[in-house]
C-alpha cells in the first residue's frame, strides 16, 4: 500500500509543471512552441538560457522532494519509498492530467531521481550516469542522444553496483518510459534531422 501512496504524492509534486509555470513568466505558452515539450531543451530553446536553467532546476527539485517526502514518511521502508515517489514524479510530469496529460519526457525529473538516490545510498551512481549523458549530450551536441544514454546507464549502474532487485526494476520501469518518450527523437535520429544543441529548429 505505501508504494501506491508515495506514487500518488510523487504524481501531485510532478504535475507541477515548471516548464509551464516558467512559460507563464514569459507569457509564453510553451506547448505551442518549438517541439512544444513542455522540457527543459524546449524552454532553452524558446525561452534563452534563464529559462532553461530554471525549468532544468525545477524539475529536479521537485522529484528530489517527492523522493524526501516519501523517504521521510515510510521510514521503515525508506529507499524504495522515496524510489516510488520519484517514479511518481516521472509520472506527473510526463502525464500532467490539468494539461491532458500532455507534458515532458522526464529526464531532468529522472536525474532528480538519481541524486537522490545516490546522495542517500550510494554516490558512486552518480558518477557514470553523469559522465555518459552529459558528455554524450555535449560531445554529439544531440541533447536526446544524451538522455537516451542516461536512461539506459540508470538502471545497468544500479545493478552493478549491486543495488536491490526492486530498485534495479523501478529504475528499469522509468527509463523505459524514458526512451518510449524519446520514441520521435529516436526516428529523427535515424532519419538525421534531429536539431543538434545550438542549431536552429528545422
Amino acid at each position: 500500500m505505501f508504494r501506491l501512496i508515495c506514487m500518488i504524492i510523487g504524481y501531485c509534486i510532478g504535475c507541477i509543471e515548471t516548464a509551464h509555470v516558467v512559460g507563464k513568466l514569459w507569457k509564453v505558452d510553451l506547448r505551442q512552441h518549438g517541439s512544444g515539450n513542455l522540457g527543459t531543451t524546449n524552454a532553452l530553446r524558446v525561452l534563452g538560457k534563464k529559462a532553461g536553467a530554471m525549468v532544468f532546476i525545477g524539475d529536479i527539485l521537485k522529484s528530489v522532494i517527492a523522493y524526501l517526502i516519501c523517504r521521510a514518511i515510510f521510514k521503515d521502508n525508506g529507499t524504495i519509498a522515496g524510489l516510488f515517489g520519484s517514479a511518481g514524479a516521472v509520472l506527473g510530469h510526463n502525464y500532467p492530467f490539468y494539461l491532458n496529460f500532455k507534458g515532458g519526457k522526464g529526464i531532468a525529473v529522472m536525474i532528480g531521481m538519481t541524486a537522490a538516490l545516490a546522495f542517500t545510498t550510494n554516490p558512486l551512481l552518480a558518477i557514470p550516469n553523469a559522465l555518459i549523458g552529459f558528455g554524450l549530450a555535449f560531445g554529439t551536441r544531440y541533447v536526446s542522444v544524451g538522455s537516451l544514454a542516461f536512461s539506459v546507464c540508470l538502471p545497468i549502474s544500479c545493478y552493478l553496483l549491486g543495488f536491490a532487485g526492486e530498485i534495479v526494476l523501478i529504475t528499469l520501469c522509468v527509463s523505459a518510459l524514458a526512451v518510449w518518450r524519446h520514441r520521435g527523437n529516436i526516428k529523427k535520429l535515424m532519419n538525421g534531422t534531429e536539431n543538434r544543441f545550438g542549431s536552429k529548429k528545422k
